[in-house]
């Protein structure tokens, strides 16, 4: 239920209040203009848990490595550090914004309040497909590791079914509560964890093969003058690592004390979650037996080399084990954003069939409807993998530069309002160095976004070559289509582009 005739003026915080923790969140939540009906149970952990395992370093480094070692060589590994720094620009930013509006949904209640309904519209539009493809995706690339592990074949028609298997399951895991999602995500999180700092510390103690100088070592990739186009190139499985704290802020409402809780676990994130997947990189990247196999494709898969050479077969299967683990968390996690994401446009009657998507499970306390669409749609991509194998690459592909475009809208977004006169009012804040960090997280994501979608493969076909490009440019010109002809922004009461005018005393 959205409030009405909201005074725009001093946002009370919780912490500032006395009496049950509960009734203060709620408090808080209604002085922003919400009722809200989830079960606030998630703790600083859990929720921390749900942003790494959406994160999922080890699905991450697992999923893209041998592209990006092909791409760069050893040296790839220093990617994960300039681009945990570029991205822990964007998470400070995030921090500041969810600290003032801890409120369902993550990006799109975010941009309504920073800068207004449309931009908010198209903000959640594309980070919502992305969400979709990201699940899809990873779907799609657990279903051969499930295969392997069963002994099916890893025809089209297998592993099209164990996607969809996949994404039943975590959708009826998402039904049952916020509770056991919280479980779930920790459980995925301790065996994420002990997975990739095990597996790292054993081939980095007992199957090492090159030495730490390989990390500086360009010669391995052949290249027309300078490195640097192909470490640029190999930088693209860093930051398909590198998003998933955001996810912390879409489950605002399930947070206890949530102003101050997700700032802190969505750093956590970053920290813990770079760290891990930094670990696992360095470790394939030492263990690797020939190198010059990898960046030349004649070991087409250079993890599983090298697994097997140093655990054996059943050392391997154990850590493919792992791997699923990790992949099922982290669609449990991709799920539950996605769905808070549709509940808060829902909510705000924003998108079509706004009162049944804003429906709430009144035994689970989950936005039951908007579990089952965004369980739906990612599964109708997985399945048009039967038909259409090449096109579906091309659309899971959107999935990573939809985050990084939606991420910048926000960041913007916050620059825009810092402009206007916008002083995060939140118990965190960057203080002084809030416009420096801003200015960095923009340059970075620009940059970011420019690198994604830079074409790499011109003797390709155009529609091979540019397919990032046109699969963007097609999410952003149907959104704009669909905005402009129903006007989806005009509905609804709850405020929109106020984060200027709110006092900064909620600070004190």
């Amino acid at each position: 239920m959205i409030g009405r005739g909201i005074r725009i003026g001093r946002v009370p915080l919780a912490s500032e209040k006395t009496g049950n923790p509960a009734d203060q969140d709620s408090a808080q939540l209604r002085a922003l203009g919400y009722e809200s009906h989830f079960d606030r149970t998630m703790s600083k952990w859990e929720n921390f848990s749900l942003g790494f395992t959406y994160l999922s370093p080890v699905v991450g480094v697992y999923t893209i490595f041998a592209s990006a070692f092909a791409a760069g060589g050893p040296p790839m590994w220093w990617t994960y550090i300039l681009v945990g720094l570029g991205q822990l620009m964007v998470c400070l930013i995030f921090g500041e914004i969810v600290s003032q509006f801890p409120i369902s949904g993550g990006l799109y209640p975010w941009a309504r309040r920073l800068v207004g309904k449309r931009w908010a519209w198209m903000a959640g539009w594309v980070y919502a497909w992305a969400l979709c493809c990201t699940m899809a995706g990873v779907a799609m690339g657990a279903a051969p590791f499930l295969a392997q592990l069963a002994g099916l074949g890893g025809t089209p028609l297998a592993t099209t079914a164990i996607a969809l298997a996949l994404i039943a399951t975590t959708t009826v895991l998402n039904l049952s509560g916020t509770r056991l999602l919280a479980r779930v995500a920790m459980f995925g999180f301790v065996c994420e964890l002990v997975g990739a700092v095990a597996v790292g510390g054993y081939l980095l103690l007992f199957a090492r093969h090159q030495p730490l100088k390989v990390l500086v070592d360009t010669s391995f990739v052949h290249t027309n003058g300078s490195y640097w186009p192909a470490f640029l190139a190999s930088s693209l499985a860093a930051m398909f690592c590198y998003y998933g704290f955001e996810a912390c802020g879409d489950v605002a409402e399930e947070t206890p004390n949530a102003s101050r809780t997700i700032p802190k676990a969505m750093r956590m994130t970053i920290y813990i979650g770079g760290a891990a997947a930094s670990w696992v990189c360095l470790a394939f990247v030492l263990a690797i037996p020939d190198i010059g196999a990898a960046i030349s494709g004649a070991d087409k898969d250079p993890i599983a080399t090298l697994l097997r050479a140093a655990m054996g077969e059943a050392g391997f299967r154990a850590v493919i084990a792992v791997v699923l683990v990790s992949f099922v968390s982290c669609l449990l996690s991709l799920q539950a954003a996605a769905s808070r994401l549709l509940y808060a446009y829902a909510r705000d009657q924003m998108i079509f069939g706004s009162k049944f998507l804003s429906r709430f499970s009144p035994d689970h306390h989950v936005p039951s409807n908007a579990l089952v669409a965004m369980g739906a749609i990612p599964a109708a991509i997985a399945l048009c993998a039967l038909w259409l194998q090449d096109a579906i690459a091309t659309i899971i592909s959107f999935a990573a530069i939809g985050i990084y475009i939606a991420f910048q809208m926000i960041v913007l977004a916050a620059l825009a309002a810092r402009i206007k006169g916008w002083r995060p009012a939140g118990p965190f804040t960057l203080r002084n160095r809030g416009w420096l960090v801003n200015v960095l997280a923009l340059a970075y994501g620009i940059g970011a976004i420019v690198n994604i979608l830079w074409p790499r493969s011109p003797n390709d076909p155009w529609y091979s070559n540019y397919a990032m490009i046109v699969t963007t440019a097609g999410v952003l010109a149907l959104g704009s289509f669909y905005m402009i002809v129903a006007k989806p922004y005009e509905r609804g009461t709850a405020p929109a582009g106020d984060a200027h005018l709110l006092t900064p005393e909620a600070t004190r």
